[in-house]
Formats: C-alpha cells, structure tokens, sequence
C-alpha cells in the first residue's frame, strides 16, 4: 500500500480554495501511471506547523496499490508529485512555507529508506495529527515499518495537534 498525504493553505492561482485543490490534487494522482486509488479519507482542518500565523490547513490522505508487478520507484514517484504541486501553482520558498499544495508520501509498503529522497516512512508522519488522523481513519490498522506502531496507536499517543474532520 502507498500512502500520500494532501496539504494545502493557500488558494490556487486561479482561485480555488484549499479544499477545492486538495479535491482536484486527489484526480491528479489518480492520473499517476502505475498507481490505483483504493481509499481517500475525509478531509480536516489543522493549524501549520510550526505556528506561524499561517491560514490553516485542509489535508488528507489517499491510499493507492500498484497496478504493475513491479515495485513502485519512490524516487519516480517524488518526481510525479512534485509536478503535480507544480501544475497546482507550488512554489518552494522557505521550509514551512503556506503553499498551494502539498504531497508526501508517508510510507510505500513496509519499505524504509535513509537515502535518496524521498526518506521512507516519511521522518516526521508518526508525529503529526494533520497526517495520522486520516491516515489512522483509513488504515487504523497499518503498522510504521520503523516503530511498529499502529496509525491508530500513533494517533492515541499524540499529545494535542489533533485536526478536526470537515
């Protein structure tokens, strides 16, 4: 199973808000070769991290299987969602920044990954709500390939930066 989280704080160029982008950032993906969507969460609404000031953020997480027999490259698959966050007006400034879109890959089957990017489970999925709360919503049951742990575990043991469900 791979796992790929949506963010987004700011309204695309042309206009859609956040939720709108993350809504059509779901389509794209779902126009990525070698990838087929078995699960969306509902979406939620978290304040940035770091506090910052910044508008809040909708995010979610989409679950996809392969469609090939072949692994899935994640360094390809990095590529495909940094086009994406392009297409949908992304513009990399300074780390933390609002954006228009945001699209990680939290964990691609039980494979883990120091280097190249993409690091594998993403380094810092286990700590925030934004990503467990609908990662845990449609796979409570998965297990971080490093921790052992549970999403619905991971969830349980955050300490406050819970999103709420839209």
């Amino acid at each position: 199973m791979i796992f790929i989280a949506l963010g987004a704080n700011l309204p695309h160029p042309d206009g859609r808000d956040a939720l709108q982008t993350c809504i059509d950032a779901v389509a794209a993906l779902d126009l990525v070769p070698g990838l087929r969507r078995v699960a969306a969460s509902s979406w939620y609404a978290s304040a940035a991290e770091p506090p910052s000031g910044q508008p809040d953020y909708v995010n979610g997480v989409v679950a996809f299987v392969p469609t090939g027999f072949d692994a899935v490259d994640p360094a390809g698959l990095l590529a495909a969602l940094q086009r994406i966050e392009t297409a949908f007006g992304r513009v990399r400034s300074v780390p933390n920044a609002a954006r228009t879109l945001d699209l990680d890959i939290v964990a691609i089957d039980d494979v883990v990954r120091d280097v190249p990017d993409p690091v594998l489970p993403h380094p810092r999925a286990h700590l925030r709500g934004f990503v467990l709360a609908p990662l845990a919503e449609i796979a409570p049951h998965w297990r971080h390939p490093r921790l052992g742990r549970t999403a619905a575990d991971l969830l349980a043991a955050l300490k406050g930066g819970v999103p709420r469900r839209l």
